[in-house]
């Protein structure tokens, strides 16, 4: 199913529907306040665009320095071109220490390359630890959001969830109790952990070390309490020079979640005492990205969320309306980029209004990157034959003004007449959540040619 379809089952739940929307867009307002309280926050966003733009541009040279510094500190660094070199970089670590219990935060990468499912296939217990990816781990369910991994519970389901698995009282949906049962349960497991894996925020080609940026500390926990560490990195990741990090970490937290900096802002730049410290270094899909004139700033992407938070289509359809591991508007640039027939509705999951590429920390010009992938899809021949007519029909109008304005006289007159039933039926899929509005009196064309001429 594409995005249409998937949307419309989580619109069908209206109430569901509306308290997302107002979620989402309370977490945006957040950040339009913790952006205004930086003076130079424009400033900031310049220098981290074009940071990430020149690392880009240099990557091989970056990522070849990151290396040489990482293995002098005595991290192992491993490179994986695809998903399942990744998995099998990671369960190769894990049967070397006779690992049978994993510990891993919140990240996005080993949800792209599907770890999980590939570790428990292969007799390995592999835990969420970040409180929402445990819920939605629970669940059997991917996080339908890149930093709010359950947005779309309510506390009543996240109750339901934990009286089924951690045998919690039945109908207490006290936040607090909730909280406290998980924390109870995730130090078990934290304890008996054999290998800890991470994700990567930024990783620092001047020092050879890593920054994972967290709320809850489950990172430290993973990280430090097993003598093995696992952290796994989009080649994306890197930034130049550890001073370089000051400028990401002041947008980072203020863009997702209206906080001036995450509570837990850990470096890591060597193995710990006894232990083993390994990077997994991984391209799966982004070089083509990278080769591309038209998107290869969506690899700035410094996966905040803001774009999501913002975005009207998202906050009312869903994360997994995208079926994509990234969902929202810089999902429907990077989905397609990868695989565009897999990907071709989710150019079309987007109003166009911009609100995303002035909200993002990086500047990434996300809105027209999705038209330009609508382009792709035409030209890939993948554009739904429906909409295709219906495009060529309004192209053909509008390189006709004179039919186009006989069009409109006749519309202003006519369709007011009409009965509903020949409005909003199932052969006019625009009118199945849309109402038509009043028609003017005057074309706005009619109303500036009076206001030329004088007339009132």
């Amino acid at each position: 199913m594409g995005h249409p379809e998937l949307a419309a089952k989580f619109t069908a739940d209206i109430e569901r529907t509306h308290w997302h929307d107002k979620a989402l867009w309370f977490v945006r307002q957040k950040r339009d306040l913790a952006s205004k309280s930086v003076p130079e926050w424009e400033e900031l966003r310049r220098a981290a665009e074009q940071i990430k733009t020149h690392t880009m541009g240099n990557l091989d040279t970056y990522l070849e320095q990151f290396e040489k510094n990482a293995k002098a500190r005595g991290i192992q660094v491993h490179w994986a071109k695809n998903a399942d070199e990744h998995n099998r970089i990671v369960l190769q670590i894990l049967n070397l220490h006779n690992a049978k219990k994993v510990v891993k935060s919140k990240s996005m990468l080993t949800e792209e390359c599907h770890l999980n499912p590939f570790l428990e296939s292969n007799g390995i217990e592999i835990v969420d630890t970040d409180l929402g990816e445990r819920i939605v781990q629970f669940r059997k369910e991917p996080p339908s959001h890149i930093v709010l991994p359950a947005i779309h519970l309510k506390k009543e389901d996240v109750s339901k969830t934990f009286e089924k698995h951690l045998g919690t009282q039945a109908g207490n949906n006290d936040p607090t109790y909730l909280t406290r049962a998980a924390r109870a349960h995730l130090r078990e497991k934290f304890l008996g952990a054999d290998v800890g894996i991470t994700g990567v925020n930024f990783g620092i080609c001047e020092t050879g070390g890593f920054v994972v940026c967290t709320n809850e500390g489950n990172a430290d926990l993973g990280a430090t309490l097993p003598k093995v560490h696992i952290a796994c990195m989009g080649i994306e990741k890197l930034i130049p020079r550890l001073s370089d990090l000051a400028v990401f970490t002041r947008l980072l937290a203020r863009s997702a979640t209206g906080q001036p900096i995450t509570s837990y802002t850990s470096h890591y730049h060597a193995p710990r005492e006894g232990g083993e410290l390994h990077v997994i270094i991984v391209d799966n899909g982004r070089s083509p990205i990278l080769g591309s004139q038209k998107f290869r700033r969506s690899l700035n992407c410094i996966r905040c969320g803001a774009c999501m938070n913002t975005c009207p289509v998202f906050r009312r359809s869903g994360g997994f309306s995208y079926e994509a591991t990234i969902p929202g508007p810089i999902g429907s640039t990077l989905g397609p980029s990868r695989d565009l027939k897999a990907h071709k509705t989710l150019p079309y999951a987007c109003s166009l209004c911009a609100s995303c590429t002035h909200v993002c920390p990086v500047k990434i010009d996300l809105h027209q990157q999705i038209y330009f992938q609508r382009q792709s899809v035409v030209n890939a021949g993948l554009l739904d034959p429906k909409k295709e007519r219906a495009l060529n029909f309004a192209a053909w109008l509008f390189k006709h003004p004179k039919i186009f304005n006989l069009a409109g006289k006749i519309a202003r007159k006519v369709v007011p007449l009409l009965p509903d039933k020949l409005l909003y039926n199932k052969m006019n899929v625009w009118g199945k959540y849309r109402q038509m509005p009043q028609f003017p009196k005057k074309s706005f064309q009619e109303l500036y040619n009076e206001r030329k001429r004088g007339e009132k």
